[in-house]
């Protein structure tokens, strides 16, 4: 089962910036899509960005101009760059992936979630 690592939390100002990152570790040949979500205390979880099995990628409203989503495929991470954060970016942010390609043991197509990383924007 892969395990998913976050790193790159905390708090910020309004108007700065902050660099999330998830790298899933095992015997990973490909994985389908990676992407981020966000929680918020009495909210439901919403999509953040995301990339697709196409490569292509995908954004909520809320952040569009402002975060940008990236990969590595060849260290099985993601990332998400998060600019001109506002009070209402607070949230747990999480990792996501489905679809995963393995080495040694073929594919799996669940969904896995990292442990999530706070982040907070106030002043």
């Amino acid at each position: 089962q892969v395990q998913l690592v976050e790193s790159g939390g905390g708090l910020v100002q309004p108007g700065g910036s902050l660099r999330l990152s998830c790298e899933a570790s095992g015997a990973i040949s490909r994985i389908n899509v990676m992407g981020w979500y966000r929680q918020a205390p009495g909210k439901e979880r919403e999509l953040v960005a995301v990339y697709s099995r196409t490569g292509s990628t995908n954004y909520g409203d809320s952040v569009k101009g402002r975060f940008t989503i990236s990969k590595d495929d060849a260290k099985n991470a993601v990332y998400l760059q998060m600019n001109t954060l506002k009070p209402e970016d607070t949230a747990v942010y999480y990792c996501n992936v489905v679809g995963i390609w393995y080495a040694d043991s073929g594919f799996d197509p669940a969904a896995y979630w990292g442990q999530g990383t706070q982040v907070t924007v106030s002043s």
